[in-house]
C-alpha cells in the first residue's frame, strides 16, 4: 500500500464523512474498502474496529494499522492469513486494479485513474494534480499507462 500523507488522508476523511459530523460510520468506512477491493462484512469490521465510528484520529490509527499489516506482509513476516497470504494478497491487488481498468484492456490509462479516483471523490479538479505525472511515476516502460506489474509497484507491495 502506497503511505498518504496526512493531508491525502484528511480529504479522503471528509469526502467519506457524507454527514459532516467528524466520525466515519463502518458503513462509510466499508464503502471505501469495498472500493479498492477490500471485502468484508459490517460485522467483522466493527468486531476489528470496536467501535461503530471513527473520528479523524482513530482514522489515521486504522490506516497505519492496516499500512503495517501490508508492510509485514510484503516483507516476508507471516501474518494471520497462513501461507496464503501472497495469494490473497495477489488477488486483492488484482481486484483493486480491475476497479480502475475500466475498459479491461490491462491498462490503467490517466483517464481511468482521474474517472475512478472521481467517483470515489479523491479528485479535485482545484487541486492541480496531474494523472499523466502519477502515471509517468511509476510507468517504467513509459507507454503512459500503468501495466498490473507498474500498479503492484505503484501500491508498494513486492509479491514473490
Amino acid at each position: 500500500m502506497s503511505p498518504l500523507g496526512t493531508g491525502d488522508l484528511r480529504r479522503i476523511f471528509e469526502n467519506l464523512d457524507k454527514n459532516g459530523d467528524g466520525q466515519v460510520s463502518l458503513e462509510e468506512l466499508n464503502w471505501l474498502l469495498e472500493k479498492i477491493g477490500i471485502h468484508h462484512s459490517l460485522g467483522e469490521l466493527e468486531l476489528s474496529i470496536g467501535k461503530p465510528s471513527l473520528d479523524f484520529d482513530e482514522f489515521l490509527f486504522f490506516y497505519d494499522s492496516i499500512s503495517s499489516e501490508e508492510t509485514m506482509r510484503s516483507g516476508g513476516v507471516e501474518s494471520r492469513e497462513s501461507s496464503g497470504g501472497d495469494v490473497n494478497q495477489e488477488t486483492d491487488l488484482a481486484e483493486a486494479f480491475k476497479v480502475f481498468d475500466l475498459n479491461d484492456d490491462g491498462f490503467i490509462s490517466c483517464d481511468e485513474l482521474q474517472s475512478v479516483l472521481s467517483k470515489l471523490e479523491l479528485w479535485d479538479e482545484r487541486s492541480g494534480r496531474d494523472c499523466n505525472s502519477m502515471i509517468r511515476a511509476y510507468d517504467t516502460n513509459n507507454d503512459g499507462k500503468l501495466d498490473f506489474e507498474e500498479f503492484k509497484s505503484m501500491m508498494s507491495i513486492t509479491i514473490s
